[in-house]
């Protein structure tokens, strides 16, 4: 998943560059807004435009994870949420962090083996 948690936010966010932080369409941050509004609430300017916050992009990020990583149904994703949302936020962080640590490590290997 291309999304850094650790990045430095904007305060708003158009549709496609929340679709690009997660490389998934447009239309599936849309279906996934009317599957849990009570989660993911963009604001909407002018034409319905959505701007999403840091929230917004967080609560993606999890549903990004039971969905897409963890392979749940969007019902299962749903009842995870609404039984224990804290517990699911920090198992979340936690694999994210550990994705990072990862990514650095492969990147200090491939520069350790460059020098070699």
């Amino acid at each position: 998943m291309p999304y850094n948690p650790d990045k430095d936010l904007k305060l708003y966010y158009s549709i496609s560059e929340v679709a690009e932080m997660f490389d998934v369409p447009e239309s599936l941050l849309r279906y996934w807004e009317k599957m849990f509004p009570e989660n993911i609430t963009p604001k909407k300017a002018g034409r319905g435009v959505r701007q999403y916050r840091k929230e917004d992009i967080e609560d993606i990020r999890i549903i990004y994870h039971l969905v897409k990583e963890k392979g749940m149904t969007l019902a299962g994703a749903k009842q995870t949420l609404k039984k224990n949302k804290t517990g699911t936020v920090q198992s979340s962080e936690v694999i994210a962090r550990l994705k990072s640590i990862r990514e650095e490590l492969v990147n200090m290997r491939k520069e350790l083996d460059y020098v070699v």
